[in-house]
């Protein structure tokens, strides 16, 4: 059924991209412009993936495993730039630089790589943050007597330890840059998102747009075989038991660099936002009836989303725990296809729903469920990543010692399985619910007649440059994001600190093929 859902949007490419047929699709694709398009895309989230790559594993490895000061104040917060939709970003990243210069505009490729960054790394920082804390360190003790330095553990030990999450980090963090509008829109830079919404709303272009869009899902394509090869590549170490105690590492003068490279990296993530809107804020709620379009708003996005991560959730789980209690070939084929359609651009995504909706499901089309499930189409491997990470952290032999005392399936599952899974699908729940809140494109396209929600009127009153009136409306969305993000970057344990209680640990090695 998860995989169903999450093939719809392809289904859908392909139907009308026959229909176009393959010599239209190629006139289409085979041009200078389609192959500038492809390089700015492509060279976009390689810079921002690997900028994202630097910043969230330097500040999961300095919060999780150094004393730098004030670490557990920073575990949380390296991760509140989530909460941040990419286009409120942007809008005010561009407000802040209207401020010193007038005849200079924020835009371009360097102003969308700097925005995404900022506001994308904590997809590498948070996993990688949870897969440190929770990592046996018992080895990185072992290298240390070995004569490894604090430099060589790391590379030698540290970091092959959770490489899955680094790679699955980075993945999130590159399809995220592919699929992303808003951002883009606003500071123009020309990628494929950009122009497949150009194609469908101004050029009404619609073989052009499909046609882009076909391309772009081969690129992500390429992408999953690149990062599933790398997954499977050698060895890796996991732990069996509690966890080893082991004292943080001492950075010396470092600590103080550590320090101050990750306040330099909240001050411009939090600290321009917060200025832009504090700047428009008054002006904003004074208008007459700003509360009750505001408040109505909010209430439209906390409805929309809760049920956009309900049914999310609920598609998922079998997804992540097959995953995680038997990895095969079909479990990683049905692993990489939730993953499709999350670097497709929202408006098509939604486009596949509508025709979805007139020509299979009527009854859903201009509903709350059909909107719900373009979230789940969107955002469902992020709720199958959570799931399948929590699901390999609980032993698969409580399993069988429940089936040997005469249990069912059905029975293990719901008194073992799904209560060791528990904090994964809280996590999950969460970031998906997060997610929700801050989707633009889909919501424009599929929300019922009548509902508006905190991101849409954002982007109309930002889209004629209306910044008092967008500036309450990003402020309340930002707040609402953050009390996600906070409960992800609590659950992950991230904010306990590199102590631990000392306890015996055994250590084995599993061979991956």
């Amino acid at each position: 059924m998860a995989t169903a859902v999450a093939l719809i949007p392809l289904f859908y490419l392909l139907l009308r991209t026959g229909q176009a047929g393959l010599t239209a699709w190629w006139e289409r694709i085979a041009t200078a412009r389609v192959a500038e398009l492809a390089t700015t895309s492509v060279l976009l989230a390689l810079v921002v993936a690997l900028a994202c790559l630097a910043i969230g594993v330097g500040s999961a490895y300095l919060v999780t495993r150094t004393n730098v000061p004030g670490r557990r104040f920073f575990a949380v917060m390296m991760a509140l730039p989530l909460a941040v939709p990419s286009y409120v970003a942007a809008f005010t990243w561009v407000s802040v630089a209207d401020l010193w210069s007038d005849s200079a505009r924020f835009e371009g490729f360097v102003a969308a790589a700097v925005v995404l960054t900022l506001y994308t790394y904590p997809y590498v920082y948070l996993p990688v943050a949870a897969a440190l804390s929770g990592a046996d360190r018992g080895q990185e003790e072992v290298a240390r007597s070995l004569g490894y330095n604090a430099w060589g553990t790391l590379w030698r030990v540290t970091l092959p330890q959770v490489r899955p999450a680094i790679a699955g980090g980075g993945l999130l963090a590159t399809l995220y840059v592919l699929a992303d509008f808003g951002a883009v829109s606003i500071l123009r830079v020309d990628t494929f998102t950009r122009a497949v919404f150009t194609a469908f709303s101004a050029g009404f272009d619609r073989i052009g747009a499909l046609s882009l869009s076909t391309l772009l899902l081969l690129i992500t394509l390429v992408i999953l075989g690149a990062e599933s090869w790398t997954r499977r590549r050698g060895a890796r170490y996991v732990s069996s038991g509690a966890r080893s105690a082991s004292a943080p590492a001492d950075l010396g003068w470092g600590r103080l660099a550590g320090l101050a490279a990750m306040s330099l990296v909240l001050l411009a993530a939090l600290g321009v936002p917060a200025l832009s809107m504090l700047r428009w804020v008054d002006e904003g709620v004074s208008q007459a009836d700003s509360l009750a379009d505001i408040a109505a708003a909010a209430g439209g996005s906390l409805a929309v989303s809760a049920a956009g991560t309900a049914l999310t959730l609920a598609l998922a789980l079998p997804v992540g725990i097959l995953v995680a209690r038997y990895p095969g070939k079909l479990s990683r084929a049905l692993e990489g296809a939730a993953y499709l359609a999350h670097s497709l651009p929202g408006i098509v995504v939604g486009l596949s729903l509508v025709f979805f909706g007139v020509t299979v499901a009527l009854p859903l089309y201009q509903t709350t469920a059909l909107l719900a499930l373009a979230y789940a189409t969107l955002f469902l491997p992020l709720a199958v990543a959570a799931v399948a990470g929590a699901a390999a952290q609980a032993p698969p032999s409580l399993d069988e010692v429940a089936q040997s005392l005469g249990y069912s399936r059905s029975a293990v599952f719901r008194k073992v399985t799904l209560p060791l899974t528990l904090p994964g699908i809280g996590a999950g729940a969460a970031l998906v619910f997060l997610t929700c809140m801050k989707e633009l494109p889909a919501t424009l396209l599929l929300r019922p007649t009548g509902l508006d929600t905190l991101a849409t009127e954002l982007w109309q009153a930002t889209g004629v440059q209306r910044y008092a009136e967008a500036a309450p409306l990003a402020f309340l969305l930002v707040i609402l994001a953050a009390l996600p993000t906070w409960l992800l970057a609590r659950r992950s344990g991230i904010s306990a600190g590199p102590k631990l209680a000392k306890q015996p640990t055994k250590i084995k090695v599993v061979e991956t093929q």
